[in-house]
């Protein structure tokens, strides 16, 4: 957030000049957190108490931020504590003082308790609700009222395509002058399913434009972004973005760095503390973010699985069939593939882990992961003839010679190069072995459980975290062999994921023959 005046309201409101500026360095994430002493005047005097929403303004600098209140000695009662990304937003100078005041209402919560009450929204309630989760004006607390007010089928279709227009609108919008542009997305919830490289390399060196903005990890092990800053540099702003689609047809950056539909990563945040699903809500994620990079034609991964995202073919063709008609409002070419998300994709799970996979199959290596080539051949053949590049005969056949001829290797290191210069990924130092029990056959993996173990290892944070797969679904193993390994780049993170191991010993599960 910019700590600008648009936007405040500038009725008169008690106000007082509070005391010295203190960086905390605490990360609160996108919520901007300010701290006082319990016994500071201006809690008394104002009556401000835990979790109260304050204004603070520094010069002409303004932002929103919530109280926490500090108990002991470790914040002076003269002084204002601010968490990172508070500090940030108002960026003091030396010297310095803050004057804190109450803060103005926001007049969209107004919608939010309306949509509470099972009343529809209309296009004006949805931007400005989202125009001021955008903004900062949302705690936490705030933010979770309006997403489980539009959780499970709340939202009409009229409502998550005002939805999906408002958060493409309250970003960055980048526009091409080529009139065809593709791209492609997964809905995720499938371990080491790393496409995206392999994808865009092949995509772009058989002529078609694939300008390609990626997520960092918010609950995965990994996020596109993640494993990708493990090969190039991807925090490149529009200009640097422009230049790479120039020179090489398509780039695979982060979209964070750009703006694009900012609303969607704090809602996400908070969506998945909640761990409520809405259909509705996933829609206008994927969809703004590919209308705001200025994508015309899209292909979109929907893997279906126990443990996925999506758990039944019959929630895949529902989510299909929104994806559809908001697309279509916004006159976006759509093909959705529903896919296997039965067992993770590749053998790494986490940044450098998979970064190697990534590896493996643009180079053609002898070991490398089967599965994440085919499936990033289907991906590819589907963008391909979406795009006009090649017909459904012929697809696959083309993107095949272009992986096995070395062309899309060479593309993707031309990409590398012009986002900053290749990098070679490293390993962790610590590694351990997860063996099967007994012999007997692979009969399920959760893939949430083996994500949350390679959380535990360190990944995303520690890039050179997570754990290799070494047995897929319907393979017999016999007893003493390797399941799966950690990789961790500490002791202690190795020590904290085999706790959760040994706590959950199903995470591949291996039934003895009978």
């Amino acid at each position: 957030m910019s700590a600008q005046l648009t936007g405040f309201d500038t009725r008169p409101r008690s106000r007082v000049e509070a005391g010295q500026l203190r960086r905390l360095g605490i990360d609160t994430g996108h919520e901007h957190v300010v701290y006082l002493n319990k016994d500071s005047p201006i809690c008394r005097s104002e009556g401000f108490g835990a979790h109260s929403r304050l204004e603070l303004r520094v010069g002409t600098r303004r932002m929103l931020a919530t109280l926490n209140i500090v108990q002991n000695e470790s914040l002076g009662v003269d002084e204002v504590g601010l968490s990172e990304s508070a500090w940030l937003a108002l960026l003091p100078g030396a010297g310095e003082r803050v004057v804190i005041a109450h803060a103005p209402s926001v007049d969209s919560l107004t919608s939010v308790r309306a949509k509470i009450y099972g009343q529809p929204l209309d296009e004006g309630a949805l931007h400005g609700i989202v125009r001021d989760i955008v903004e900062n004006r949302y705690s936490a607390i705030e933010m979770a009222a309006f997403i489980a007010a539009a959780s499970g089928d709340h939202l009409s279709l009229e409502e998550v395509i005002w939805l999906t227009k408002a958060m493409v609108q309250t970003g960055t919008q980048l526009h091409w002058p080529q009139p065809l542009v593709v791209d492609k997305h997964c809905i995720g919830g499938l371990a080491g399913n790393r496409t995206t490289p392999i994808v865009v390399a092949i995509a772009t060196e058989l002529g078609l434009i694939l300008p390609k903005t990626s997520s960092r990890a918010i609950t995965s092990a990994a996020g596109t972004a993640d494993t990708m800053a493990m090969l190039a540099p991807v925090d490149l702003d529009e200009a640097q973005t422009r230049h790479v689609v120039e020179a090489c047809g398509g780039c695979i950056v982060w979209g964070g760095a750009m703006n694009l539909a900012p609303a969607d990563e704090r809602l996400i945040r908070i969506e998945r503390a909640l761990d409520v699903d809405s259909v509705g809500q996933l829609v206008a994620s994927v969809l703004s973010k590919k209308i705001a990079a200025g994508s015309t034609h899209v292909v979109i991964d929907v893997p279906v699985g126990p443990t996925a995202k999506v758990r039944s073919h019959a929630e895949a063709e529902v989510l299909a069939t929104l994806l559809r008609r908001v697309a279509s409002a916004f006159g976006l070419q759509l093909r959705v593939l529903i896919s296997d998300g039965t067992q993770p994709i590749g053998r790494g799970v986490g940044p450098a882990l998979e970064a190697h996979d990534v590896l493996a199959v643009l180079r053609n290596e002898p070991h490398a992961p089967i599965d994440l080539r085919e499936r990033a051949l289907t991906v590819a053949a589907a963008i391909l003839e979406l795009g006009g590049a090649a017909n459904a005969e012929t697809s696959l056949a083309m993107a095949t010679t272009c992986l096995e001829t070395g062309r899309a290797w060479q593309r993707f290191q031309s990409i590398c190069v012009a986002q900053g210069g290749m990098r070679t990924p490293g390993k962790a130092a610590y590694q351990q072995v997860v063996p099967a029990a007994q012999q007997g056959r692979v009969t399920a993996i959760d893939n949430r459980r083996l994500s949350r173990v390679a959380k535990l290892a360190g990944a995303p944070a520690a890039p050179l975290a997570g754990l290799t797969l070494d047995a897929h679904l319907g393979e017999t193993v016999a007893g003493g062999q390797p399941l799966f390994t950690l990789h961790a780049e500490s002791p202690g993170e190795l020590a904290y994921a085999m706790e959760y191991v040994s706590r959950h010993p199903c995470i591949v599960c291996v039934e003895a023959f009978s």
